[in-house]
């Protein structure tokens, strides 16, 4: 099972990308190019080598994501990550502090 962390990651991960789907490519359900993202996130934080001490992906040194899917994973968080702050403000505010005090 994965940290409390790594979970709470996901879950955000996955408000985002629902999100974006949602509101900006304008799709009642996920479509198969957000449901691979979201399955890549996943997977890779199932997979990070940090664990509980995990800091915010932005900032970590070890860029687990291909260069193909970051850049998707940028897109959707430039875009749902202000929006957060109307749908789910407390995931928005906990992963907003979690990035700036994470080390």
């Amino acid at each position: 099972m994965s940290s409390p962390k790594i979970e709470r990651e996901k879950r955000t991960a996955e408000l985002m990308i629902r999100l974006y789907c949602r509101k900006k490519e304008k799709n009642q359900e996920l479509c198969d190019s957000c449901k691979a993202l979201m399955e890549y996130a996943f997977a890779r934080l199932d997979r990070c080598p940090f664990g509980e001490n995990k800091t915010a992906c932005k900032q970590c040194t070890v860029h687990c994501y291909k260069p193909q899917m970051r850049e998707k994973m940028k897109q959707v968080m430039r875009y749902a990550g202000p929006r957060m702050l109307l749908y789910s403000p407390g995931a928005a505010l906990r992963h907003m502090i979690e990035s700036l005090f994470s080390k």
